[in-house]
């Protein structure tokens, strides 16, 4: 009897090793980036926020230069059959706006005016020594383990 050949074929030997090392490589480079660009100081996402006082316009400069290195990026990645260190790409696949989406980008967008942070740059901040990014990923953290326990 033929047998057919696994579709979804364990990804080769060493390959875990190497999702750390890219894990962390990318880490670092979007942490640096996040600094670089002035989003690790929530006063100046502020001011980015503040549309109605003293507006400050440089994060557009951020936003879209991530916007056109994602679309880049992205266009070139996805035309692999496969990425490089897994055996299936893992896009999302819900394409439904429902209220808890809009419901969680609003906690989330007021959560970000109010503190400066979003998790991103909030760990990123955890490097420089200031006590507010810990509080602020604590209190993510805690908030992360509460929904995940929510019906």
């Amino acid at each position: 009897m033929k047998t057919t050949a696994n579709v979804n074929p364990v990804p080769r030997a060493g390959t875990a090793a190497w999702r750390i090392v890219a894990a962390f490589a990318g880490g670092l480079g979007f942490g640096f980036g996040l600094w670089l660009s002035g989003m690790t100081d929530p006063r100046k996402v502020q001011g980015f926020l503040d549309l109605a006082g003293r507006w400050d316009p440089t994060l557009l400069f951020v936003l879209g230069g991530a916007v056109g290195v994602a679309l880049v990026g992205f266009a070139a990645v996805l035309q692999r059959q496969r990425p490089l260190l897994d055996d299936r790409f893992h896009l999302p696949t819900k394409a439904d706006i429902d209220a808890p989406l809009l419901i969680g980008a609003a906690i989330f967008g007021v959560g970000w005016a109010l503190a400066g942070y979003c998790p991103g740059p909030a760990i990123a901040s955890l490097a420089i020594g200031s006590p507010e990014p810990w509080i602020f990923v604590a209190a993510m953290a805690a908030g992360s383990f509460i929904a995940d326990r929510l019906p």
